[in-house]
């Protein structure tokens, strides 16, 4: 077990690492909806380059929407260290750690398959097994929870690289039956086809990939973890955010130049729909750089007063994140506020019908939040 090798007492807890998490989870529980209804209090429509932003890429690039789930990844990692660290602190053995990993692997792929997976419409011929960043999830936990019982901060390191370079390789040089090697298309490629081969039809028919991308899932997840060992160490704050930094500039230029042109049939493009390579270095780049900005704001300089928005989500992102996808909270927001939306979209102006749009929005997450917030006040956290 090497988890233990930072010097930092596994108590000591880092909000930024909770605020990050609620920043991210709030715009998947229904900040995006939100934000854009307010922006249209001033500015309708959404400016082109804004809604590209708020949108995925089709297949080949990077928008800030598609940085969402390599996020969630990157801090499930970067939180690691200190959940492991407490439960050694603790007593816990080895053999008490495997069964809290692999239960927990098993509790969010399952959750995964409710969230997305049409579950729990008891129906096989709707089911789809691997469909969902929760099963991403904890692909990538397994992986960097045995990488953390078994090897050394270096062995973590050179694991990451193996994946990254074997994954590269893997959709470099296996040719896919019919078509050939080194295929990054968007119906036809290696990691596609396996899904395709093993999931059958309980593939959810989409472009994502899952079996071979948990490679790059493991990665990401580790590359997590080497932040949260960073934020562990004796080392001085400023030289842990200078540090950080310079993790995020890195892998942004490695990411960046893996994808480009010059490199010809050895280019590995950024495409997030299969979690390239290259694509989990641009992702976690922007990440390395966010968890900087979040520790420097909140934990070296004090502010911590407005992060208590984004820490009451990021305390419950589990529940936060399944409670959307199984409650239709916008159907409760209608039963409040659907009639004076319906009345103020009647007039003629142009602030009112504005505020009318957004009225549905901003109460459906008005109740999340509240909801949350409740939970955390009353110290009810739901951990898996």
């Amino acid at each position: 077990m090497n988890v233990t090798a930072a010097v930092a007492p596994a108590s000591q807890r880092v909000a930024s690492i909770d605020a990050l998490r609620g920043f991210d989870m709030f715009w998947i529980i229904g900040g995006q909806q939100a934000v854009i209804a307010l922006l249209h209090l001033f500015v309708s429509p959404t400016p082109a380059w804004l809604q590209a932003q708020l949108d995925h890429t089709r297949w080949e690039g990077f928008t800030a929407w598609d940085l969402i789930m390599p996020l969630f990844l990157f801090i499930v990692g970067t939180a690691m260290p200190y959940a492991f660290a407490r439960r050694i602190e603790a007593g816990q053995s080895t053999w008490a750690l495997y069964r809290k990993v692999l239960g927990r692997t098993l509790i969010l792929f399952v959750l995964g398959m409710a969230a997305q997976g049409r579950l729990l419409a008891a129906d096989l011929s709707q089911l789809h097994v691997y469909c969902n960043t929760l099963q991403a999830i904890a692909c990538g936990y397994l992986i960097a929870s045995i990488a953390m019982f078994h090897l050394r901060v270096f062995g973590q390191i050179l694991l990451a690289t193996v994946l990254l370079l074997g994954y590269w390789l893997l959709m470099l040089l296996v040719p896919v039956p019919g078509h050939g090697a080194g295929l990054w298309d968007e119906k036809v490629n290696l990691a596609m086809y396996i899904d395709q081969f093993l999931l059958g039809r309980f593939r959810d028919g989409t472009t994502y990939t899952w079996i071979l991308s948990g490679m790059a899932f493991g990665a990401t997840v580790l590359l997590g973890v080497f932040s949260g060992h960073l934020l562990r160490t004796g080392m001085g704050p400023w030289k842990k955010v200078g540090s950080l930094v310079v993790l995020g500039l890195g892998c942004l230029a490695a990411g960046w130049a893996w994808s480009q042109p010059w490199l010809g049939s050895w280019r590995c493009p950024i495409i997030k729909h299969l979690f390239t390579s290259s694509m989990v270095l641009w992702a976690c780049g922007y990440s390395y750089l966010l968890l900087a900005v979040f520790y420097l704001v909140i934990d070296v300089l004090g502010f911590r007063k407005w992060s208590f928005f984004f820490i009451v989500i990021g305390s419950n992102a589990i529940l936060a994140y399944m409670g959307v996808h199984l409650i239709d909270f916008v159907r409760i927001a209608d039963v409040f506020v659907a009639g004076v939306a319906h009345n103020l979209m009647a007039t003629h102006n142009g602030l009112l019908v504005a505020i009318g749009e957004g009225l549905v929005s901003w109460t459906y997450f008005a109740i999340v939040w509240l909801i949350l917030w409740y939970l955390y006040r009353k110290g009810t956290l739901v951990r898996i």
